[in-house]
């Protein structure tokens, strides 16, 4: 299916720049529903492109006002569920630039690498897997013979750029969790089995950035390190498998485009015993969202050879010294934002103000919890500018609000249906004789007139529990 006129100037900006259509599950490929799943994410502020006004940067994103609501939102959740509800979890905040030798002792140095192949005809370049045969899909040219590709951004740390300088942004935010082990264990007393928590960017020299903010260079990750003793971490695998999974269903993702992928023995990492994917049946096939693996204790046991320093786990009742293994779960930021838009966008037919018409309406069903505002305030006129600023200030102590004056009513509720904003409230000439407001539910579009006065205590009692 070709593209549009608007899908044509997407393409032309960066956004749908490299769409895959190779990967697994291509048959369920749909370009028309992520141009329109783009095309909104700009037009609402929810994710810009990075640079654009130079012609963009690839594999590079800016989210706009609506769209670091909508992620705050996100990773908030998520530390609530796997952080601040548990006891048996901690957090931590590590640098993007670590020691270099972290690098070589995790084995991204030598093996963080895609191996890599040029069309000598259009001179793009693709991951070998991307490709079969000796000819370029696109345009049918020869390619170069494989070569391998580190995916870590280099740097240099210091005034003089040489050898010893050399840096690297991190290419996942793990390691540093690994290497500040023992002073998270000393610092907060926590005893086996326990876990630390980290949300933060990682970096990765992409190939071919694709699939919007699907996979891009940089990226923010939501991870977290259990560690177990090893008879028990088969135990704690399971666990994790099920909680992660029912995280996703927390935020309201349609559970039918959900499942789990237990991964093949061939898949594993060399010392892992086990991973499950969770993955999301994308507009361009099933892909990962976030990944479960009991790695057993092969990370710490590789930073405590490389830096000489006991990482070691002593138990003082059980009088046992032992290294312990981790189950690690792995979430990406960027994924997860991509299928909250998609799994709430709908397009439906809504009845305009003349009777017996109807007329396109796209919303986003948001789950409360994670919509970008929770309540959104609309003066019938300008000339109720001032109680209706009063009535949102008021409110937006207590929840994340906007406040929308341009435009019809229609065109603002149409607006925020776009947003994904739950309540709008509507302060109309009405309002200042009986101190009334009408409050609009976005999926149900019912109306309802309520006390100024209980408005706070309305949206309190709708939202409990989001």
């Amino acid at each position: 299916m070709g593209l549009d006129y608007e899908g044509q100037w997407l393409k032309r900006q960066g956004y749908l720049r490299a769409f895959d259509l190779t990967q697994s599950g291509a048959r369920c490929y749909d370009p028309r529903f992520m141009e329109k799943i783009v095309s909104l994410a700009k037009r609402r502020g929810f994710v810009f492109q990075s640079s654009e006004i130079y012609g963009g940067l690839n594999g590079f994103w800016d989210y706009g006002p609506v769209g670091v609501e909508l992620r705050k939102n996100l990773k908030d959740s998520w530390w609530r569920t796997m952080v601040q509800k548990r006891d048996n979890v901690v957090g931590l905040d590590t640098s993007i630039v670590a020691h270099p030798k972290t690098w070589v002792a995790s084995g991204h140095v030598e093996n963080f690498t895609d191996p890599m192949v040029d069309c000598k005809k259009c001179h793009h370049r693709f991951r070998t897997d991307e490709v079969t045969g000796k000819q370029c899909p696109e345009c049918k040219g020869e390619l170069t013979e494989a070569r391998k590709f580190n995916l870590m951004f280099k740097t240099h740390v210091g005034a003089v750029e040489e050898e010893s300088s050399i840096a690297y942004l991190r290419p996942e935010t793990c390691q540093s969790i690994f290497t500040q082990f023992k002073n998270v264990v000393v610092t907060s007393r926590q005893k086996i089995p326990f876990g630390i928590a980290q949300v933060g960017k990682s970096f990765r020299n992409e190939i071919t950035p694709r699939n919007f903010i699907f996979r891009s260079r940089e990226f923010e990750q939501m991870e977290m390190e259990f560690f177990v003793r090893g008879a028990e971490s088969s135990h704690w695998y399971d666990y994790w498998v099920e909680e992660r999974f029912q995280w996703f269903l927390s935020l309201g993702i349609n559970k039918d485009k959900l499942r789990k992928r237990v991964h093949d023995k061939d898949e594993l990492a060399h010392y892992a015993k086990g991973c499950t994917d969770i993955e999301y049946q994308f507009p361009f096939g099933w892909s990962e969202l976030e990944g479960i693996a009991d790695r057993g204790n092969w990370d710490l046991s590789q930073h405590s050879k490389s830096s000489g320093k006991d990482l070691s786990y002593f138990d003082e009742e059980a009088k046992e010294k032992f290294v312990p293994c981790v189950v690690e779960t792995s979430a990406g930021v960027d994924r997860t934002f991509l299928v909250l838009l998609a799994d709430a966008y709908h397009e439906e037919k809504a009845p305009t103000s003349e009777e017996g018409k109807e007329e396109e309406r796209i919303v986003l069903r948001f789950h409360p919890r994670i919509a970008p505002f929770k309540a959104a305030v609309f003066p019938l006129s300008r000339k109720l500018s001032e109680p209706a600023r009063r009535l949102e200030h008021e409110l937006r102590q207590s929840f994340t609000t906007d406040y929308d004056d341009a435009g019809s009513i229609g065109k603002r509720y149409r607006r925020h249906d776009e947003i994904g904003t739950p309540y709008g409230i509507t302060y109309d000439f009405e309002s200042e004789t009986d101190q009334k407001v009408t409050i609009r539910d976005r999926d149900t579009m019912k109306q309802e007139r309520v006390a100024i006065s209980q408005v706070k205590e309305y949206l309190a009692e709708k939202l409990k529990g989001a």
